[in-house]
């Protein structure tokens, strides 16, 4: 494995979202259904949790202050999106996309967004815990100040993805794409699947405990200087 602290692959910002020209508010009877397909509404305050819906749409939408925890969306995709003050604790979504989204300050523990996609997409102050990507393509994406203990990134790419002042507290990066991925001032501590990786760029500040992790991963014992 190679980590560096020079330049890995190149870095595009994510693109933001397009906001539309006006925004109608949703109401209880925007209820998720299958096929449905929401464009330019606003999601205020209203509850859409415990929902299952397959091909569901959202096109220039915003969240604030609603709740989606414990919802299950198949093949759903957003695109230009904002996500403000929202629950999404245990949201599980499958072969579902994102792009160009912002979501901030967003209570996303347990969320599970598996075999999907992320496409310029900057999520930023959420609490991410425990939380699932595997399998996921990310393109242009930020972390920055999330909650991201045991977050598992399993067979995910993350060639992608730039984390900033992140807790990454025990996440899993087994089998994961990580050339160009970016780490800085994030905690580093206990992450599973190391060794994948390689091309990875981390700030120098943080390779400390990281040097620890790895040194665990391939049995190298670390001792004083006094020990014999």
């Amino acid at each position: 494995m190679a980590v560096r602290a020079g330049r890995g692959g190149r870095w595009r910002a994510p693109v933001k979202p397009r906001p539309p020209s006006s925004l109608e508010l949703a109401t209880e009877d925007h209820d998720l259904e299958n096929e449905a397909t929401f464009r330019r509404l606003g999601f205020f305050d209203l509850d859409l949790s415990g929902r299952s819906a397959d091909g569901v749409e959202f096109e220039q939408c915003r969240f604030k202050g609603s709740d989606l925890s414990g919802t299950q969306l198949d093949g759903a995709a957003f695109t230009d999106c904002l996500f403000e003050s929202t629950n999404l604790a245990n949201l599980r979504a499958e072969k579902s996309s994102m792009i160009r989204a912002r979501l901030s300050t967003l209570r996303m523990t347990g969320v599970h967004w598996i075999n999907g996609a992320l496409r310029d997409v900057t999520i930023s102050e959420c609490r991410l815990d425990l939380s699932s990507f595997r399998f996921t393509d990310f393109s242009s994406v930020v972390f920055e100040g999330c909650n991201l203990t045991r977050a598992d990134f399993q067979n995910a790419d993350l060639s992608g993805v730039r984390f900033t002042n992140c807790d990454l507290t025990g996440a899993q990066f087994s089998q994961a794409t990580m050339e160009g991925t970016r780490f800085a001032n994030c905690v580093l501590v206990g992450i599973g699947g190391v060794t994948s990786m390689g091309g990875a760029v981390v700030a120098h500040q943080d390779l400390v405990a990281l040097s620890y992790t790895l040194a665990g991963a391939l049995g190298i014992r670390i001792e004083d200087a006094e020990e014999e």
